[in-house]
């Protein structure tokens, strides 16, 4: 593995293979910004990094777009793979399989560094100094209820008895120059642990991370039990702690490398409106709402300070990608702890983390003894308890001669697989955790975070005697192994690129 410590040096390898976009013209942070790294999306094109901003020419400060999002060079995963350190080339499967081996290490601490030599410190701001409007925070949508400066960092809490350390992300709007709105679900880890602050009557300290090397967005992304430290499970990806240094104001430990660190305290009851903001469904929000404040106490900063920044909406961008994919991960773990016979999991982001994908190992009848509606059970008993089904609305069981990465295998598995009926090829499990941000949700479903879901059983090793199971016609199965190798060797010969 391969530990890239800051966002500078992951930037750094983007650039090596050709994956990001250097703009030094003038760009308005005032939308544009927020339109192009869209539009990056959409064409698959390399990182956006803005050097020149509107309003902030001369102080160095640059936005970097799409951090988490598909890759424009040859290998679709690169930014992804490179985060979790393994190499560019890694497939989804691969990707998905060091997360979820990772699970099972014991984690590994932090180290604690010297903060005068640490560049998250190199600038200062407390008092009356602090000024959120002195960067280059973007408004992203047109319809944006103001500018989020939170859309990629780490948000980091502890309990108020110091027993577990929480790093999530969760949107955060500036709402005046040393105030922040936060969006804090009660049923997420961050609403969790500022319920025991409450219970306590004294405001959370909280830090926020922007800019952290760029494996944390994804740990604290990824659904893995309350009380486990998210920085001591990537220490255990990596085989090596993570480095960190004191707080200025608050009692709480932040990424030495960070660009930008922001401190200070969930108030108890004051809010202020909200939103709108795009989320992950992937439609135009259209209503604000009162959240919790953040009261800051200092923003510590890097010289130049680069501020990364997602534009959340149709996939693929990176709530599809980070959810998506450490999701997976952590129910690979689960399935596999309990001894089913999963061979994979995959959130087809195409699906907005409203598909997930279980590759079943192809002797799972034979080994198991089970019937699929039978092993359709047990699934369920594992995914639809706690924090991992709350992005789970719908799921496929297809077994491991598919592809689950390549959404037109997936397509095609489901629809000629899956029998209509329901009790045979659909199951449905109602009532049960929900995210509540789904389109189709009721007032009801989407307030108490509880949904019906479902599970479709694209299984054939019970329907049929071994030796007569349908086999994909494929490339692969279709020839013998001498005609695909002429036909691979002179494939340039016929005329194709």
């Amino acid at each position: 593995m391969t530990h890239l410590r800051s966002l500078r040096e992951f930037i750094d390898e983007l650039a090596k293979i050709g994956d990001v976009q250097t703009i030094d013209v003038e760009v308005d942070w005032n939308m544009e910004v927020g339109a192009i790294i869209r539009r990056s999306y959409d064409l698959t094109a390399p990182a956006p990094l803005f050097t020149n901003l509107t309003g902030y020419q001369g102080t160095g400060f640059r936005l970097f777009g799409a951090p988490g999002a598909l890759s424009s060079a040859e290998h679709r995963f690169a930014r992804i793979a490179l985060a979790i350190g393994l190499p560019a080339d890694a497939t989804g499967q691969r990707i998905v399989e060091a997360l979820a081996a990772a699970r099972a290490k014991p984690g590994i601490p932090p180290v604690v560094v010297d903060a005068a030599s640490a560049p998250c410190k190199q600038n200062i701001m407390l008092g009356d100094e602090i000024d959120l409007f002195a960067f280059p925070t973007p408004l992203i949508h047109g319809n944006d209820g103001g500018r989020y400066i939170q859309t990629y960092g780490m948000n980091i809490v502890r309990t108020p008895d110091g027993s577990w350390t929480n790093w999530s992300i969760n949107r955060m709007m500036i709402a005046g120059k040393d105030t922040l709105a936060c969006l804090i679900p009660g049923p997420q880890h961050l609403g969790v642990v500022r319920s025991k602050w409450t219970e306590i009557g004294e405001p959370m300290p909280i830090a926020l991370a922007v800019g952290v090397e760029p494996g944390l967005p994804w740990v604290g992304g990824m659904p893995i039990p309350e009380g486990v430290d998210e920085s001591h499970y990537l220490g255990a990806l990596f085989g090596e702690g993570i480095e960190l240094v004191p707080a200025e104001t608050v009692d709480l430990l932040v990424p030495a490398t960070a660009e930008m660190i922001i401190e200070g305290h969930i108030s108890l009851d004051e809010t202020v409106s909200e939103g709108p903001f795009n989320e992950f469904p992937g439609y135009n929000a259209t209503e604000a709402s009162p959240k919790q404040v953040f009261h800051v106490s200092a923003i510590t900063y890097r010289d130049d300070a680069i501020q990364p920044v997602v534009a959340a909406g149709p996939p693929v961008e990176e709530d599809h990608t980070i959810i998506g994919t450490t999701s997976a991960a952590e129910i690979l773990h689960l399935l596999r702890a309990a001894e089913l016979p999963i061979s994979s999991a995959w959130y087809n982001f195409e699906a907005a983390v409203h598909w997930l994908t279980l590759a079943v190992s192809r002797d799972w009848h034979e080994t198991t003894g089970l019937s699929s509606a039978e092993l359709v059970g047990k699934v369920a008993d594992v995914i639809f308890t706690g924090k991992p089904s709350v992005n789970a609305p719908k799921i496929l069981l297809v077994e491991d001669d598919v592809d689950i990465t390549d959404l037109s295998q997936v397509v095609w598995a489901f629809a000629t697989r899956s029998h209509p009926d329901t009790g045979r090829g659909e199951f449905h499990f109602p009532h049960k955790v929900s995210d509540q941000l789904a389109v189709y949700l009721s007032e009801e479903e989407s307030r108490t975070f509880m949904a019906g879901k479902v599970i479709y059983n694209c299984l054939l090793a019970d329907l049929y005697p071994e030796g007569r199971r349908p086999v994909k016609g494929s490339f692969e199965n279709g020839w013998p192994v001498e005609i695909q190798e002429r036909v691979l060797n002179n494939w340039r010969a016929y005329g194709y690129r």
